[in-house]
């Protein structure tokens, strides 16, 4: 069993077209994996749906605790992704090391459509969560990284592989 945490983000934005703002309404997951036709056994709970710039320590512990205490070996963690790679650290050093552990979720909401990279972002996590050892990763644009050797590079829009050394 696949066990997704939800936390909001980007991902999970909604488009109010009259004021042009984003929000928060439900998660587009359920709706994403019946698309894809998933036929993996997945646990689906949402933890929060915020922005990943509103997070706080309470917020990491949160998702920290969930998943020591989740019966499963394979997370993924859909999150915002300002500060998805903080988030990674406190997973990481919180030794989880028994657990493969993935997060992503997307630059342009779901909502958008075909122009959104959640999908595609969210396949990848489930295939990764199924073949990558145990620990904790990031996956965007088709790419796996180390939860220590990546970062987001806000002038491109994507993220990039960095040393080790750099974040930790």
């Amino acid at each position: 069993m696949i066990q997704i945490f939800i936390t909001g983000g980007t991902f999970d934005k909604s488009y109010n077209y009259i004021n042009g703002e984003l929000f928060f309404e439900k998660t587009h997951l359920p709706e994403m994996l019946k698309r894809s036709r998933c036929q993996l056994d997945l646990k689906i709970e949402t933890l929060m749906m915020i922005d990943s710039l509103e997070m706080n320590d309470s917020h990491f512990e949160k998702i920290i605790s969930k998943c020591k205490n989740c019966n499963t070996d394979k997370i993924i963690i859909t999150h915002g992704t300002d500060r998805m790679v903080e988030t990674a650290k406190a997973i990481a050093q919180s030794e989880l090391k028994h657990k493969t552990i993935i997060l992503t979720g997307a630059m342009i909401p779901y909502a958008f459509g075909s122009s959104s990279d959640g999908f595609f972002n969210l396949g990848c996590a489930l295939s990764y969560v199924q073949t990558l050892n145990k620990g904790v990763y990031i996956t965007m644009q088709g790419q796996y990284f180390n939860w220590n050797e990546v970062a987001k590079n806000t002038n491109k829009g994507v993220f990039e592989k960095t040393k080790s050394s750099d974040l930790i």
